[in-house]
């Protein structure tokens, strides 16, 4: 998916002016899940410094998700769940895939239940188009339409997209401590 970012910073002046204007570069169109697509957009390291020259976070990250204090946004596209029901899919070669293109994510996701994760992070997801669903423990879930927002607040959870359409998502996730 491409995501176009508009980043400023500080000239040596101290003057604000455009530091990149460009394609987020860390953007994977899913192989081996038709439809499902991550762009990496940003990040930010934990106390991030105004007064140092701003440097792409983007293009090689140990982990997706931050240490505490740290951000990390991301736009996320989930195709319909039918996409995983389908013969076709191989969830070997999709497991391989997140854990490429996820580092420190992919790790979380529970095999004996698939797509439910919990990660150390409050996370502000926003539903940009489509409609999803939230699961939380014991099959608990919310429908979510265009404009909801959802605060996660580290708990055990997966995305559910039970409609016929792609929905995309932005998620801004803060590194948290338990």
């Amino acid at each position: 998916m491409k995501v176009r970012r508009v980043v400023t910073g500080r000239d040596r002046n101290g003057k604000s002016v455009f530091v990149l204007c460009d394609d987020a570069p860390r953007s994977l169109d899913y192989a081996h899940i038709p439809g499902m697509s991550n762009t990496q957009v940003w990040a930010t390291p934990p106390q991030p410094r105004l007064d140092q020259p701003v440097r792409d976070p983007t293009s090689s990250p140990v982990s997706v998700l931050p240490a505490a204090g740290g951000t990390q946004l991301m736009i996320v596209r989930f195709p319909p769940d039918t996409v995983m029901q389908s013969p076709r899919f191989d969830p070997v070669a999709a497991d391989r895939e997140n854990r490429e293109w996820l580092p420190g994510l992919a790790e979380r996701f529970e095999p004996d239940a698939p797509g439910m994760h919990t990660t150390d992070t409050v996370d502000y997801g926003i539903v940009l188009s489509g409609e999803i669903w939230l699961e939380l423990d014991e099959g608990a879930t919310q429908h979510l339409r265009q404009h909801d927002v959802v605060i996660q607040n580290g708990t055990r959870h997966a995305w559910r997209n039970k409609a016929d359409k792609e929905a995309v998502m932005a998620f801004i996730l803060i590194g948290a401590t338990r």
